[in-house]
């Protein structure tokens, strides 16, 4: 008769506090891409990472990954453990989240993500915002993400994040968007363009259209795609700073926001092109996991932007 091998229980028994500190390493390796980067982040070396990740390969009698001069790369295995890591960490964020409405204070981490480059914009009241959270809530901790709003979205649907902050070019299915404020972008050329030194009057669409144009990487809303037929893309930047870095070679026009050119404008490094015909508005919206399960963290900090940009008790807040 054969005889059946038996493969040995991973994680039997309770999960331990070093079962948990493996697996936070773990998630750390992965997200930075590989053992250098999470030795920044972690900030221990790499042969104390390295040896991190064999105890949890041998605790959870898998192979989780594969490192070396190929580069790192999850397994099948470690795929499922970074995707149940992942489960694990909502499913705690919502263990506090009840235990703090049961006594019915602020407490835990509120992960906020941010569209880059938006600090200069006197309409964002994050800062506002963030200060007055924390005088409510004075143990709560703030986890800031500055990405691109195609990441925000992902985090969180994923539920690695609670609210974004993001340009609303999109809605998906899913997330709930509010809007908050407008942005209003205009084109440019930087000092040493062919266009820089030229008279208003002297000015005009087809001029422009001759001259390589930067295009976001982002989808653009029905305006800003008028505008962009008008013009010759030549390159794409998917956030402000590489627009702005292409802008600034003199090499190409593109389309920054007012409040963030003006740092190059008032120097004399930048200029804005026919403003009157080449601009957009942007809605700025908080967006979020439309989910049953109530977050009190995430509520208290969606009720502090309502108050603060005077958005009605019936909207979708």
């Amino acid at each position: 008769m054969a005889i059946m091998k038996q493969t040995a229980n991973a994680l039997a028994g309770l999960i331990s506090d070093l079962d948990l500190r493996l697996l936070r390493v773990f998630k750390t390796v992965v997200e930075c891409g590989g053992f250098a980067a999470a030795e920044v982040e972690l900030n221990i070396s790499r042969s104390a990472i390295s040896r991190y990740m064999a105890d949890l390969e041998t605790r959870l009698h898998m192979h989780l990954c594969y490192r070396g001069r190929s580069g790192f790369a999850l397994t099948a295995q470690g795929r499922v453990v970074y995707e149940s890591l992942m489960q694990l960490q909502a499913d705690l964020e919502k263990f506090r989240a009840n235990i703090n409405a049961v006594h019915n204070r602020l407490v835990g981490k509120l992960h906020l993500g941010l569209t880059d480059n938006t600090i200069t914009d006197p309409h964002s009241q994050v800062p506002s915002v963030i200060a007055k959270l924390k005088q409510l809530g004075p143990d709560v901790q703030i986890v800031m993400q500055t990405t691109s709003p195609n990441e925000i979205e992902r985090a969180l649907i994923e539920g690695r994040l609670h609210i974004g902050i993001i340009p609303c070019h999109q809605e998906l299915p899913g997330l709930v968007y509010q809007p908050l404020y407008w942005e209003t972008s205009y084109l440019y050329c930087a000092q040493g363009h062919a266009l820089f030194a030229l008279e208003e009057q002297q000015l005009e669409p087809s001029l422009l259209a001759q001259h390589d144009y930067v295009s976001p990487g982002y989808k653009p809303d029905a305006h800003l795609l008028e505008l962009q037929a008008l013009l010759k893309t030549a390159a794409h930047a998917y956030q402000m700073e590489g627009i702005a870095t292409l802008i600034l070679s003199g090499m190409f026009i593109g389309f920054l926001p007012g409040h963030y050119a003006r740092q190059w404008e008032e120097r004399g490094l930048m200029r804005v092109l026919l403003p009157d015909q080449f601009n957009f508005k942007t809605s700025f919206t908080a967006v979020w996991r439309d989910e049953a399960q109530p977050n009190q963290l995430r509520e208290a900090c969606l009720n502090e932007l309502r108050q603060t940009y005077g958005i009605e008790s019936n909207s979708a807040f």
